[in-house]
């Protein structure tokens, strides 16, 4: 018996050991820089580099964006124009024009127009290689082809899983701290973004939005023109087939001043954001900030094959449908290129980022920005600790006065309680909220409701005239019951919350079921075993204190 309560007990100090490395060295990812804070700094400055703080104790921004999920059909439906063209002049179809005739409103449906009553089922063939689109025939040899709404709540879907990963990644390269970003199940494609201790919230929130998309498209004669109406004019009255106009900035001669133009281009792109492998900034031999990028094997073979047989012709770099830059094809080009035209070294770097991080496949809108000032957090914390430490305090005080010698065990076990539980947020990198710090405070009540079942019991047993030993034993027994009860239907609860909740909601669920599993494991077996080392140093039939 002595040697089964000898390895009770080192197994309680082990567990207690890990738990403190976990305060002190957090995540096991995070030890050297840890160790080297301790060295450095001391024991107080390593605890506090592993506490994470949420939005509300450590300040930041909050937002609510809302995914143009119809950007998205548009994008899937202009490249359908093109693969049909594509396929009706393989076919030797002829066709008067394809064109979408609502894109603003409805941006899944696409006409073709001017196909010969005899060519109707070679277009049945054809459009039969589109299966995502329900064909049908409209008045004066037009053909519809409408999107299915299966695939048009797939693109819609696919969207804004897209735009979170995008914006996850871009947040993640600028290095916020513990953001939150998730669909926000309020409002229909709106995405949630807390943002913890951001110190350019205008910055961060201009590098969100912008998708970024980098398009190399044919321009059509390579110059600018002072207004649509000079581009249109000069064009003879009417642009070329399958070409749009886009404004952009000239890039100016030297002492020239950039002047906005507009430029006539091909309405489809060689290559696009998909295509790029990597973009990072530079410079010029002049000193001037540029970005090179490269392309995939995909990307690079298009450019390749389109640009070996378009030697002469010109090339627009477009970014979100501004022309950046127009350049003249003198020979064959691979998949290595460079963007310039007023950048800084901040906007460069920023460009390469978005341009690496991937291109939001829909632009998105603001529905809510609000801001947590770190003020209003550190009275959070403030406020918050001591809450806890008040309410311990008594709670300890109060099992000391009424339990006597086993208020010490339920002491001691709290404690250990509160250890583990801190000792496991430093091993996750969990992120302390202020719904958090209330986790904590109703585990602390948890488990000191679970030493009162025990402890009563007892002393019920001591009252029916029980000896010391036995009336521990039934107590420990007769309470263990009840106790897995009531913890068991609270994580059930807490489960819901860290299922279905968001943001501090699940950082309140977490720390409570942790702190539940941690409350029956110290006021279950280290409260026994602490009851069994007391009984073991009395005389047979000695009275305990409780």
């Amino acid at each position: 018996m002595q040697k089964n309560l000898l390895g009770k007990t080192l197994f309680i100090i082990a567990v207690l050991l890990i738990f403190t490395i976990g305060i002190v060295f957090g995540p096991f990812d995070n030890w050297a820089k840890s160790y080297e804070t301790l060295k450095e700094r001391g024991l107080l400055a390593a605890i506090q580099q592993n506490i994470h703080l949420g939005l509300d104790l450590k300040g930041g921004t909050h937002l609510i964006l809302q995914v143009q999920v119809k950007d998205a059909i548009n994008a899937e439906t202009d490249l359908t124009v093109e693969r049909l063209k594509e396929a009706l002049n393989k076919a030797n179809v002829n066709y008067g024009e394809i064109f979408k005739p609502d894109a603003a409103n409805h941006p899944e449906r696409i006409e073709i127009k001017g196909i010969p009553p005899d060519a109707s089922t070679q277009l049945r063939t054809v459009t039969e290689r589109f299966p995502e689109y329900d064909p049908s025939s409209g008045s004066e040899n037009t053909y519809v082809l409408t999107m299915k709404p299966a695939s048009v709540n797939k693109i819609e879907t696919d969207a804004v899983a897209q735009a979170i990963e995008t914006i996850r990644n871009r947040v993640d390269k600028l290095g916020v701290s513990e953001p939150v970003i998730q669909e926000h199940g309020l409002g229909q494609y709106q995405i949630l973004v807390q943002l913890p201790g951001v110190d350019d919230p205008a910055r961060v929130k201009e590098i969100m939005q912008s998708t970024a998309m980098l398009e190399i498209r044919q321009a059509i004669d390579g110059q600018g023109y002072p207004s649509e109406a000079e581009a249109i004019r000069a064009h003879g009255g009417m642009l070329p087939p399958g070409a749009v106009m886009l404004r952009g900035s000239s890039i100016g001669g030297r002492g020239e001043e950039p002047r906005e133009e507009v430029y006539v281009v091909s309405r489809t792109s060689v290559v696009a954001g998909r295509d790029i492998r990597d973009a990072r900034p530079g410079r010029k031999d002049t000193g001037l900030p540029i970005v090179n990028f490269s392309l995939t094997n995909e990307g690079g073979r298009r450019f390749r094959a389109f640009t070996g047989a378009h030697v002469g012709d010109f090339l627009a770099i477009v970014l979100d449908n501004r022309v950046r830059e127009v350049a003249r094809i003198n020979s064959e080009i691979s998949d290595q290129g460079l963007i310039e035209g007023g950048f800084t070294e901040q906007s460069a770097k920023d460009l390469g980022m978005l341009l690496r991080s991937g291109a939001l496949p829909a632009s998105i809108r603001y529905l809510e920005e609000r801001t947590v000032g770190p003020s209003l957090g550190a009275d959070s914390i403030r406020q918050g600790v001591t809450a806890a430490i008040i309410g311990m305090a008594l709670v300890m005080a109060f099992m000391l006065v009424y339990y006597r010698g086993a208020g010490i065990n339920a002491d001691l076990a709290l404690v250990l309680n509160l250890i583990i539980l801190l000792g496991f947020m430093g091993f996750v990198g969990a992120v302390l909220t202020l719904p958090g710090i209330a986790g904590v405070i109703l585990t602390v009540g948890m488990g000191v409701d679970s030493n009162v079942l025990i402890f009563e019991r007892i002393r019920e047993e001591l009252r029916n005239g029980k000896a010391p030993a036995s009336a521990v034993d039934q107590g420990f027994a007769r309470a263990w019951v009840t106790i897995i009860d009531t913890h068991v239907t609270t994580i059930v609860s807490a489960l819901i919350l860290l299922l279905f909740g968001t943001g501090p909601v699940r950082g309140f669920a977490v720390t409570l079921i942790f702190g539940l599993l941690a409350n029956l494991f110290t006021a279950v077996f280290v409260s026994r075993v602490i009851f069994d080392a007391g009984l073991r140093r009395k005389q047979r039939g000695e009275a305990i204190s409780i």
